[in-house]
């Protein structure tokens, strides 16, 4: 099985695996408390129908004035400055939800904006995170140079602990001033950014919600949008180095298993046409084999019919007839070199007369050869044995 699905499969069963302890958690550390809440509402609800004598349907009518009109309280939510602050939590993905749109053309033009402007926010994000990155190996390298240090190049777990720490600071700034701006516990404050910086946005906790501040308290606006923007940034280079780098696990093994798949396709050749063995067999039509399948004991006892084999074999042929008739005694001439030459142009286990190639199709001719028996006796003879015209009808390519 192959890396990248191993790894999907493991990926699949930690996060279903994390799910599932979430949730008891969950389960054990919030179920009781919420079940002594709504019982609590229960009998605030009763005492106040019977100490006002009033029905429950006007009780449900109250509680709902009282629901529609929380928002309210909080300003006008669509001006320019609410509508801006409102377009930002839709591009990173942040959704409070302490405003939505009621009308049909705002939430069609919320779908709309959503389709374009998140794919650019991200893109932008993970841009100045990776400039984030580079800027801190910058910063790494020169101080480590400054301390006349051997290794000068930053590592993965130099600029890991670099964007912790930026992203902890800003964690911990913004709590400050939301404590102060919100009247907030430090530690609310600080859940809060945690919750914004990771764009979960439950909504819970929403800042510029008290005082009108949307419309009186621009700088504090300002500094809110700011402080969105910029602990995004440093958590984009957070995830640059962290979640990237395994998602980008899979492409690596990708490209690794391409590179061996042209490295062994390099190792092949086809051959085409009509293939005679040592035993006399007719391959035909064999295409895509690796070389080592045709190499060992057969390797010297094959022919393909190509043009290109041919022009080779024909100046072997020749370059070895010279060499006998040039040599008053062709005892001496060596039993290896002149087999090895032979065994190219025919094979010694089939008889020439046993081979039926129609002639009158005939593209391309081999010589009369002067072949050396070779299983006679120590010392070999030579024959003078006229080889039949042998006709190879070649493919076209």
């Amino acid at each position: 099985m192959k890396k990248q699905n191993v790894r999907t499969i493991s990926l699949i069963v930690c996060t279903f695996t994390y799910l599932l302890v979430g949730a008891a958690v969950f389960d054990a550390l919030e179920s009781e408390t919420e079940k002594r809440r709504c019982e609590a509402l229960q009998a605030v609800e009763k005492m106040i129908i019977k100490k006002y004598n009033i029905t429950e349907e006007d009780f449900k009518v109250m509680e709902t004035v009282v629901l529609k009109s929380e928002p309210h309280k909080a300003g006008q939510q669509w001006k320019f400055t609410g509508a801006f602050y409102y377009a930002t939590t839709v591009l990173t993905t942040i959704g409070y939800g302490h405003s939505t749109p009621s009308t049909i053309g705002g939430k069609l033009f919320t779908m709309c904006y959503a389709i374009v402007g998140i794919p650019l926010g991200l893109v932008m994000f993970q841009s100045i995170g990776e400039r984030v990155n580079r800027l801190s190996s910058f910063v790494i390298q020169a101080v480590r140079k400054s301390l006349h240090c051997k290794r000068t190049a930053a590592s993965e777990v130099d600029l890991i602990c670099v964007v912790t720490t930026l992203s902890s600071l800003t964690i911990a700034g913004g709590a400050a001033a939301f404590s102060k701006f919100e009247g907030w516990s430090y530690f609310d404050s600080v859940y809060y950014c945690f919750i914004t910086l990771t764009t979960i946005g439950f909504g819970d906790m929403v800042a510029l919600q008290k005082d009108n501040a949307l419309n009186n308290k621009p700088e504090y606006v300002m500094f809110a949008l700011i402080f969105i923007l910029f602990g995004l940034a440093i958590v984009a280079a957070s995830l640059n180095l962290l979640v990237l780098r395994f998602v980008t696990m899979n492409t690596e093994d990708e490209r690794r298993d391409e590179a061996q798949a042209m490295q062994a396709l390099q190792g092949t050749v086809k051959l085409e046409g009509d293939v005679i063995t040592a035993n006399g067999s007719i391959l035909s039509g064999y295409e895509g084999h690796d070389v080592q399948s045709f190499t060992g004991s057969n390797a010297s006892t094959m022919c393909s019919c190509h043009c290109a084999c041919f022009s080779a074999n024909r100046h072997k042929k020749s370059s070895l007839r010279s060499s006998i008739e040039d040599n008053e005694q062709p005892e001496k001439v060596s039993r290896s070199s002149t087999v090895c030459h032979t065994r190219h142009l025919l094979p010694e286990v089939v008889p020439m007369q046993d081979l039926s190639y129609e002639t009158h199709s005939l593209n391309h001719r081999l010589d009369c050869v002067d072949v050396v028996d070779t299983r006679s006796s120590s010392q070999p003879q030579l024959l003078k044995r006229n080889v039949s015209l042998l006709s190879f009808q070649f493919r076209n390519i």
